[in-house]
C-alpha cells in the first residue's frame, strides 16, 4: 500500500492526506481522541460561561445591594458576550487548526473563573466590575463556535450526527454540573485554599457559613490541565479558507432557516438555563413581595405554611435533562434523519410552554396554591428543556446533510453563536416585557418553526430533507 494513504504526520501539529469520507485514509482513533479531548475542554468552558447564573442569584444573600433589574442585565451578559464572540470564534478552526483553538480557548477560561472567585469573598465589587466578569464568562459561550467545527473536520457525514451531538450534550452538561455542585462545594471549607468564609442570609432562617470562592476556584486547575492536554495530543486538519471564503455560507438561504430553528432550539437552551434560578426567586422565592417581606434573618414569609424553595436545589435539573436529551436522541436522528426530530421538537415546545405559562402568575392566596404553581412551573421548565434538548440533537444531525463539509463547519459556528444570544435575549425579554408576554413569544416563534421545518426538510418532496 502506498505510504500516501498514511492520515497523519505524526511528528507534527497538522495533518496530511487527511480524508474523513475514505476508510483508508481516515484514523477513527484519532477522530475520537479528538472528540473526548475537545469536549472535556467545552464541558469547562459551559462551566466558565454559565459559573455567573450559579452566583447571581445568591449575591443579594451574600451581602451585594443590586436591584433586580440590575441582576437580570448581569445574569444576561455571558450570553450577549458569547453571541458576539462565536461570530469571532467561527472563523479560527481554518485559521488557527484544532490543537491551538482548543488549547488557548481553555486558558481564557481562567481570568473571569478567578475572578468571580475573588469578588464573591466580600460584596464590595462595584456593579461595572461583576459586568465586566460576566462579559468575559461568554467566552466559554464563544468556544462552542470554534471547538464544534473543528471536531466536525475528524468525522465522515455519517458519522458527524452522532459525534457533535455527544460533544454538544456532554459540553451542555458543564451547565448543569456548575448548577447542581456549586451548593456542595461552597458548603466544603476544606477546599477553600484561598480566602475565608463568607455569612449566607436566608429569608427566616439562620445565616449559613458558605466558602463560595470555592465555586470558581475548583475548576481552574481543570482549566490548565485541558489546555495542556489540548496542546500535547490534538492534531490539526488543514482546512483551507480564509475569512471571505466562510462568509460565502450566507449566500445559502438554509444557513438563515437553520439558524431561525436553532433559536427555537439552543436559544432557548441557553436562555432559560442563565435565568432559571432567578426566575423561579422572582416568582417563587424572596423576589415576590406577596410571599417573602424583608430580608435575611428578619425576612417573613407572608403566606402561612408556604415553604420557600431553595434555587440552588432545582436549577440544575433543567440543563440536565436538555443535555441528557441531547445526546441520547442523537442516535435517533442518525435513524430517522434530524428534520422530523426538529418538527417534534417544535411540536413539543409550543405545548410545554403553553402548559408553563399559567405557572408564570404566582397565586399568592395560600400555601397549597402556590406549591400547585409551583410545582407546575417545574414541570413545564423541565419539558421545555426536554423538547429544547431534542431539537438541540436534530439540528445539528441537519446541517451536515445540508451543507458541504467546510460550510456546515461554518454554519454550525453560525447558528451558535446566534442562539449563544439566548441568555441575553431571555434576560432582558422578561425583564422588560414580564414573562408571561414573553413566553407567549416563544410559542409564536416555535409554531413558526414548525411551519419552516415541515415545509423546507421534513415534508415529502422537501426542498432539502434531511
Amino acid at each position: 500500500m502506498s505510504t500516501a494513504a498514511t492520515p497523519t504526520a505524526r511528528k507534527g501539529e497538522w495533518l496530511e492526506a487527511w480524508d474523513p469520507e475514505n476508510e483508508e485514509t481516515w484514523d477513527s482513533k484519532l477522530a475520537w481522541k479528538t472528540l473526548w479531548i475537545t469536549t472535556f475542554c467545552l464541558t469547562l468552558a459551559f462551566i466558565a460561561w454559565f459559573l455567573p447564573s450559579a452566583i447571581i442569584p445568591k449575591l443579594a444573600s451574600l451581602g451585594y445591594t443590586f436591584t433586580k433589574g440590575q441582576l437580570y442585565w448581569m445574569a444576561a451578559m455571558p450570553g450577549l458576550a458569547a453571541g458576539l464572540l462565536r461570530i469571532l470564534w467561527m472563523v479560527m478552526p481554518p485559521i488557527l487548526g484544532t490543537r491551538k483553538l482548543v488549547a488557548l480557548t481553555t486558558l481564557l477560561l481562567v481570568p473571569s473563573t478567578l475572578g468571580w472567585g475573588v469578588r464573591v469573598m466580600e460584596p464590595t465589587a462595584p456593579y461595572w466590575e461583576l459586568m465586566v466578569l460576566a462579559f468575559l464568562a461568554g467566552i466559554g459561550g464563544g468556544a462552542f463556535s470554534g471547538l464544534m467545527p473543528s471536531t466536525s473536520y475528524f468525522f465522515p457525514k455519517a458519522k458527524q450526527g452522532i459525534a457533535l451531538d455527544l460533544q454538544a450534550g456532554i459540553g451542555n452538561l458543564g451547565v448543569s454540573i456548575v448548577q447542581l455542585l456549586t451548593p456542595y462545594l461552597i458548603a466544603i471549607g476544606a477546599l477553600a485554599v484561598f480566602g475565608g468564609s463568607q455569612q449566607m442570609k436566608f429569608p427566616g432562617r439562620p445565616d449559613q457559613t458558605v466558602w463560595y470562592q470555592n465555586a470558581a476556584f475548583i475548576w481552574i486547575p481543570l482549566m490548565i490541565g485541558g489546555a495542556l492536554l489540548a496542546w500535547t495530543m490534538l492534531k490539526s486538519v488543514p482546512i483551507k479558507a480564509n475569512i471571505k471564503q466562510q462568509f460565502d455560507i450566507f449566500k445559502n438561504q438554509d444557513t438563515w432557516w437553520m439558524t431561525i430553528l436553532y433559536i427555537m432550539t439552543f436559544g432557548t437552551f441557553s436562555g432559560l438555563s442563565a435565568q432559571f434560578g432567578l426566575l423561579m426567586i422572582n416568582l417563587y422565592g424572596a423576589g415576590n413581595a406577596e410571599i417573602v417581606s424583608g430580608a435575611g434573618t428578619s425576612a417573613k414569609v407572608l403566606v402561612a405554611g408556604y415553604v420557600v424553595p431553595e434555587a440552588v436545589k432545582f436549577v440544575f435539573l433543567g440543563p440536565l435533562v436538555g443535555a441528557v436529551a441531547r445526546f441520547a436522541f442523537a442516535p435517533l436522528t442518525d435513524r430517522m434523519g434530524g428534520a422530523v426530530w426538529t418538527l417534534i421538537s417544535g411540536l413539543g415546545l409550543v405545548g410545554s410552554i403553553m402548559y408553563t405559562i399559567p405557572a408564570l402568575t404566582p397565586d399568592a392566596s395560600s400555601a397549597d396554591a402556590l406549591n400547585a404553581g409551583f410545582n407546575r412551573f417545574l414541570m413545564g421548565m423541565l419539558l421545555i428543556f426536554l423538547f429544547a434538548g431534542i431539537g438541540n440533537a436534530s439540528t445539528f444531525k441537519q446541517m451536515p446533510m445540508i451543507f458541504e463539509k467546510r460550510q456546515a463547519g461554518g454554519v454550525i459556528g453560525w447558528t451558535a453563536a446566534i442562539a449563544a444570544f439566548g441568555p441575553f435575549l431571555f434576560g432582558m425579554g422578561i425583564n422588560f416585557l414580564g414573562a408571561v408576554p414573553f413566553y407567549w413569544i416563544g410559542v409564536v416563534w416555535a409554531v413558526g418553526c414548525v411551519a419552516l421545518t415541515w415545509w423546507r426538510y421534513a415534508r415529502k418532496g422537501a426542498a432539502k430533507p434531511s
